[in-house]
């Protein structure tokens, strides 16, 4: 799983780093703690801006497959650990970032070690995809509706993505997670269009790196999945879009 996540997740577009670094003063002085580095792919970003990185990754194959992947970077490590338990050892960053990982910390440890462990003036950067779509655009839920309640009836988490404008429209301050109180201050928020196209078997290879699909019995999950990539190659040409808004929400250390 970790090389297959690694081959079809998305990454970050490079103005997003860029705008990161502007906004909360990142250059080759700079210690960042990415919390989830999975493996390793915006880790290479934040690299690439000169700064030095601790990596922590909790899933032992990710962390392995990350270390091979960023192995000749220098200036990162990576610790396997989850974020609540790694032992920071008394040392203090200048950003954390967590790359569509933050959902998985809890809270209520979470915000207060982010705080901890960040200097004083330091930054909490959040980085995400939200899945949309555009109107008349091809779309691959859509266009398997009939294939999902058949192979996976009533399932909650079904349904089309939302319309990009309205993302946009309502997705401010620190999203869908829970908020970090009076420890830091409020976020910016920036949004990125980021696109990727797939034939069929590469999108059902998408859909089995996720959530969602991952947690459906296997006699249930390939089935599925192998009925989705043929519906895409016999009525979708065999490409089709999975079109994303990436975000970036940063907000400063209070205190």
């Amino acid at each position: 799983m970790p090389e297959l996540y690694d081959r079809v997740r998305p990454g970050y577009p490079g103005a997003l780093f860029a705008d990161l670094a502007a906004l909360t003063g990142l250059d080759g002085t700079s210690e960042v703690l990415e919390v989830g580095c999975g493996t390793g792919q915006a880790t290479r970003s934040l690299a690439a801006l000169g700064c030095r990185v601790t990596a922590v990754e909790p899933g032992a194959g990710m962390a392995a497959l990350a270390r091979r992947r960023l192995a000749g970077l220098p200036r990162v490590s990576v610790e396997q650990a989850a974020f609540e338990e790694w032992d920071d050892r008394g040392r203090r960053f200048d950003v954390l970032v967590a790359a569509s990982s933050w959902h998985w910390v809890d809270p209520a440890v979470g915000w207060p070690r982010a705080h901890r462990v960040l200097r004083p003036g330091g930054w909490t950067a959040l980085l995400g995809h939200v899945v949309v779509r555009r109107p008349g655009e091809p779309e691959v839920y859509a266009g398997t509706a009939d294939l999902h309640e058949r192979f996976s009836p009533g399932n909650p988490g079904w349904g089309r993505p939302p319309l990009e404008d309205d993302v946009r429209a309502t997705g401010e301050g620190w999203g869908a997670v829970a908020g970090p109180g009076p420890l830091f201050g409020p976020a910016t928020t920036r949004w990125y269009e980021t696109v990727q196209w797939f034939d069929g078997a590469g999108f059902a290879d998408l859909l089995r790196s996720t959530s969602l699909y991952r947690a459906l019995a296997p006699d249930v999950r390939e089935p599925l999945l192998d009925a989705v990539a043929e519906r895409i190659r016999t009525r979708m040409g065999d490409r089709a879009p999975r079109r994303y808004l990436s975000v970036l929400r940063a907000g400063r250390r209070a205190g």
